[in-house]
């Protein structure tokens, strides 16, 4: 080849090169443009001890165009709609959130000086546990706790893995099951005393109970906007079972929303367990160990700050109701939160000696006490 040549050959392979190198700036700008938020998130995934991660979201996760879409009535069609977002269409998996039936206490307590303090104990088995705060583009800062095992991906799944599994962990942030947001808006999903399923049948856009939980939190300052929010929507049961949601605000106002028969019914209560409060045909269906949980909360006269509620959830844990063959159920988590503040302090395993600091309106604290 002559030095003519090499030097064209030279010119081609550059241009060539340029021309590749253009394209995959192309595709990898591209790529972020569609799936960097995603990526970011995916990032801020780490585990706190074994069983317990913590992740933060911050921009669009696709809830306006959930809603817009009609929302979902059931939690295999927030799978089918979550999948789709976030590869954009490009696949499409078989997703199978898990069902089950679990325990759960709450109370609000509000002292002379108006300040509010609300607990929630989370019962069930041993589970993969993450925390999730979320700063939507439209909506408000919150902090949730979302059971892993509730996303169906299987016993090995852990979310602080490759940047797939890290990827599927962002599914927790339309699957909570408690929080709280910047306006100090506090909810709660608690297993109902029954079986019967919830499944509202109008022209309203449809919820699940874990959907509905994220509508709260993104869009309700108090109790009385959550219940209004509530009121438009068709409600569907998440996991197959009954459910009633512990709602209360900074103001100290404490509510639960039951349904029964197909109606929203709205209690005022300054405790939850898992019987149902509303005056109807199943007032009181529930338990025995939810009867006695509710008491004992119910009971309390004395002062109320964070130390009492920290006090009153340790009482209802479910290490106090050991089984007749020695085994009990988990309290997973305990919560403490101080809305007037934007912060809560989170218990894992019953480990009341050392709880995690959580705040909002400021970065979220994830290290242990």
């Amino acid at each position: 080849m002559t030095g003519k040549k090499k030097s064209k050959g030279k010119r081609i392979a550059a241009w060539i090169g340029g021309i590749v190198a253009a394209l995959l700036m192309i595709v990898l700008v591209g790529g972020w443009v569609m799936f960097g938020t995603f990526i970011s998130a995916a990032n801020t995934v780490q585990k706190l001890e074994d069983g317990l991660y913590c992740m933060e979201y911050t921009g669009d996760y696709g809830f306006d165009q959930f809603l817009k879409q009609g929302g979902a009535a059931s939690d295999a069609a927030v799978a089918d709609y979550l999948t789709k977002f976030l590869s954009h269409g490009f696949y499409k998996g078989e997703n199978k959130i898990q069902t089950g039936a679990f325990g759960c206490s709450t109370i609000c307590l509000t002292n002379g000086r108006g300040d509010t303090f609300f607990g929630r104990n989370f019962d069930w088995g041993a589970c993969q546990t993450i925390i999730v705060h979320t700063k939507p583009s439209d909506g408000y800062e919150s902090v949730s706790t979302c059971n892993l095992d509730f996303l169906g991906f299987g016993e090995d799944y852990r979310p602080d893995g490759s940047m797939m599994d890290k990827m599927q962990a962002l599914a927790a942030i339309y699957v909570p099951v408690d929080g709280m947001n910047e306006k100090g808006l506090m909810i709660a999903d608690l297993m109902a005393g029954d079986q019967e399923e919830t499944h509202q049948q109008t022209d309203k856009a449809d919820l699940t109970t874990t959907t509905a939980i994220r509508l709260l939190l993104d869009r309700a300052a108090t109790v009385d906007e959550a219940i209004a929010l509530l009121r438009q929507y068709d409600m569907h049961s998440s996991m197959a079972s009954a459910h009633h949601f512990s709602i209360a605000d900074a103001a100290g106002k404490s509510v639960v929303v039951e349904y029964v028969n197909g109606e929203m019914l709205v209690t005022e209560t300054k405790a939850v367990t898992n019987h149902y409060l509303c005056e109807s045909e199943k007032q009181g269906v529930g338990s025995r160990q939810s009867h006695i949980r509710f008491d004992t909360l119910t009971a309390w006269d004395g002062t109320a700050n964070e130390a009492a509620v920290k006090s009153l959830l340790e009482s209802v844990a479910q290490k106090n109701y050991p089984q007749g063959d020695g085994s009990y159920e988990k309290t997973m988590w305990s919560i403490v939160y101080i809305p007037k503040e934007c912060r809560a302090e989170f218990f894992f395993a019953e480990n009341y000696d050392a709880g995690y600091p959580l705040r909002l309106r400021d970065q979220a604290g994830f290290v242990k006490r």
